[in-house]
């Protein structure tokens, strides 16, 4: 049996400033995970979560996305540079991104 890691990340729906994202920055980060890995999935729902920071409450509207990969090292290191991307991409404080170990049955 291959050790398996799920990485999971929460992308925005929406700018800080309300502001729908872009279609394509979404579709942009599935092709990147499916081109990396071969295979990315998604949620069609909207995970909504509210945080603060600095005194301000943000409301969030999110697409929830995961890869399931081999635990290599090579891979957290895509995902932790994947992150740095996608905070850029989206013009966000921080990307919430996740990752733990499965078992494929």
């Amino acid at each position: 049996m291959t050790a398996l890691r799920r990485y999971e990340i929460l992308l925005p729906l929406r700018f800080n400033n309300g502001q729908s994202v872009p279609e394509n920055l979404l579709a942009d980060a599935l092709l990147e995970l499916e081109k990396q890995f071969e295979a990315v999935s998604w949620e069609t729902q909207i995970v909504r979560g509210t945080w603060q920071k600095a005194g301000q409450t943000y409301h969030d509207e999110l697409m929830r996305l995961f890869v399931d990969v081999p635990d290599k090292a090579e891979n957290r290191q895509f995902f932790i540079q994947f992150k740095d991307r996608m905070k850029t991409k989206f013009k966000q404080l921080d990307i919430w991104l996740v990752s733990y170990s499965i078992d494929v049955l």
